[in-house]
């Protein structure tokens, strides 16, 4: 039987401290949504989103587990706009699987964008960022993720442990679905400490220093065995994986 360790969540007041000091922090639904100005129900909403991603068509292990979509933004101190459509690209350094491509996934949905939770939410997160690492913009992407059960185990981070090349990331669980596994794994980049824990709860969202931690999630597989899922439809795993970069976006070359 497996261990699973619960999220160990930041008191609200204690997110910048935690962030300076360990390099990540961990928030409690109630508080994301409070930092955002937004209700709980209105982060719920957005969740619909999930239901209509593409295949990744860029797994390089085979898999047909992954299903995503993505956007850019560039975020100020007093504005936040959509940057026009791009490739996501990763240097091999920081992604050993699926560096080096231009990846060129669907677009996020507009209502999803023009929802005011969406825009509060990313917006909210960067200010907060701004306090431990002060800068004029944040170039922005946004990744939503489906993971699924339906050949047996699905796999969030292919790729293994690893870095983004940004200088924050937050990975918000939208949903869980008929799945075990899914444990989140963080390690100092630099040192040998490290934490693993399950975030279970619909908008619980881990922050991370992408210069300081490394980060991965364990495969989910189904929670019932094929047998017993007659008509249950494959187990998920939905995220919303936002990256901060104060560089410009990633580019080849």
């Amino acid at each position: 039987m497996v261990a699973t360790f619960r999220a160990p969540y930041t008191p609200h007041d204690g997110v910048i401290a935690a962030l300076r000091s360990r390099g990540f922090a961990v928030l409690a639904p109630e508080d994301v949504a409070a930092m955002a100005g937004v209700s709980l129900d209105a982060l719920h909403a957005l969740a619909a989103g999930w239901n209509d991603l593409p295949p990744d068509e860029y797994l390089r292990d085979g898999g047909r587990y992954r299903q995503r979509r993505h956007a850019c933004f560039v975020i100020g101190a007093d504005g936040f706009e959509q940057a026009p459509h791009r490739a996501h690209y990763q240097p091999l350094d920081y992604n050993a699987l699926h560096g080096g491509l231009q990846r060129w996934f669907a677009p996020i949905a507009p209502e999803t964008v023009a929802a005011p939770a969406w825009g509060r939410l990313l917006g909210a997160l960067g200010d907060r960022l701004r306090e431990v690492r002060p800068v004029d913009a944040w170039y922005v992407e946004a990744h939503q993720f489906r993971i699924d059960t339906a050949d047996g185990i699905g796999r969030p981070t292919p790729e293994g442990a690893h870095r983004d090349g940004v200088d924050f990331v937050a990975v918000f669980i939208v949903a869980r679905h008929a799945i075990r596994g899914g444990e989140t794994r963080i390690f100092e980049a630099d040192g040998p400490d490290g934490q693993r824990f399950t975030l279970t709860e619909p908008w619980s969202l881990l922050l991370l220093d992408d210069c300081r931690m490394i980060h991965e999630t364990t495969p989910i597989q189904p929670d019932q065995p094929p047998e017993a899922g007659a008509g249950h439809g494959p187990g998920y795993r939905d995220t919303l994986v936002v990256t901060y970069r104060a560089d410009g976006f990633q580019a080849e070359g």
